[in-house]
C-alpha cells in the first residue's frame, strides 16, 4: 500500500499543465475565455469616445462618464452573480453574464442617441460584473489546488488579452467600420456560450455540497452583510480600499489616453492602437 509520501511525490512529478483534466481544462478554458472578452467588450470604448463625442455633438466628459456609470453597475452584476450562482451552479450565471454584455454591446453600437448609448453601456456594466465572480469560482473550484493560485493569476491576466484584442481591432479596421461596427463586433462572444453549454460541467464540490444540502432539507447562507460585521469590518474596509485604489490609479491612466492621442496628437487610429 502506497505511503501518503510516497503518493505525493508521485503527484509532484507530474507536470502541473498535465495533473487536469479534460473538464477541468473546460472550465478553465470558459472562465479564461469569459474575461478575455468581457475585456474586449469593455476597453473598444475606451479607444472610440473622441467619434462618440463628436458624431452626438456632446463633451468628451459626457462620454467618459458612460465610463463611470459602466463601472458602478458592475457592483449590481457582481452581487446578483455570486448570489446565483450558490444557488443554482456556476455555469449558468456565466453564460448570461456573457451573452448580456454582448448584446448590450452590439445594442450601443446600434444607438441612434447618447442616451440610448448611455444607457445600453451602463446596462453592460451589469453583465460585465457577473462575470468574474460565476467564472472565477467555475475555474477555480473545479481545478486541481497544486497549480490554481497560479492559473487563478493566469485568468486575471486574461484581461489584458482582451484590452489588446480590442486595440488590435480598432488599429485595423476602424477606419472601416467605425466605431459603431467596433461596437457591434462585441456580439461575438455570445457564441463562446454554445461552447459553455456542451462542454462545460459544474465543479463537482458544489455539486456534491447542494446534494448534501438537499438530504439535509437545509441551505447553508452567508448574508452579504456579514462581511461589515465587527470581526471581518477591518478585512473588509482594507480590501475595499486596495481594490479601490487601484482602479483609481488603472482608469486615471488608460481611461482618456486614446482620446488624448486622438485629440491632441492627431495620431491616426494604427498609431493609437499601438501604445
Amino acid at each position: 500500500m502506497a505511503t501518503p509520501a510516497a503518493t505525493a511525490t508521485t503527484v509532484t512529478s507530474i507536470p502541473w499543465w498535465k495533473e487536469p483534466t479534460r473538464d477541468q481544462w473546460y472550465a478553465f478554458v470558459a472562465a479564461w475565455a469569459g474575461w478575455t472578452l468581457d475585456a474586449f467588450d469593455f476597453t473598444a470604448f475606451l479607444l472610440i469616445i473622441a467619434p462618440i463625442a463628436k458624431e452626438f455633438d456632446v463633451p468628451v466628459p459626457e462620454v467618459a462618464a458612460v465610463l463611470t456609470i459602466t463601472l458602478w453597475m458592475r457592483l449590481i452584476g457582481a452581487t446578483a452573480s455570486g448570489w446565483l450562482a450558490d444557488r443554482i451552479g456556476r455555469k449558468t450565471p456565466l453564460m448570461i453574464s456573457i451573452a448580456w454584455y454582448s448584446v448590450c454591446n452590439f445594442l450601443a453600437g446600434l444607438a441612434p442617441s447618447f442616451f440610448l448609448l448611455f444607457l445600453f453601456r451602463a446596462l453592460l456594466g451589469i453583465g460585465m460584473g457577473a462575470e468574474w465572480p460565476a467564472g472565477a469560482a467555475l475555474a477555480m473550484e473545479t481545478w486541481p489546488v497544486r497549480s490554481r493560485a497560479f492559473m487563478g493569476a493566469v485568468m486575471q491576466g486574461s484581461w489584458g488579452i482582451g484590452f489588446l484584442m480590442s486595440s488590435a481591432i480598432y488599429g485595423l479596421f476602424y477606419s472601416y467600420i467605425g466605431w459603431r461596427g467596433l461596437l457591434m463586433i462585441g456580439i461575438l462572444p455570445a457564441l463562446l456560450i454554445i461552447w459553455i453549454r456542451i462542454y462545460v460541467k459544474e465543479p463537482e464540490i458544489w455539486v456534491e455540497n447542494r446534494r448534501q444540502q438537499t438530504l439535509q432539507g437545509r441551505e447553508v447562507r452567508t448574508p452579504l452583510f456579514s462581511i461589515f460585521k465587527t470581526d471581518m469590518l477591518g478585512n473588509t474596509l482594507t480590501t475595499c480600499l486596495m481594490m479601490a485604489s487601484a482602479f483609481v490609479i488603472y482608469y486615471a491612466n488608460y481611461a482618456l489616453f486614446a482620446t488624448h492621442l486622438q485629440l491632441d496628437l492627431k495620431l491616426s487610429p494604427g498609431l493609437v492602437a499601438l501604445p
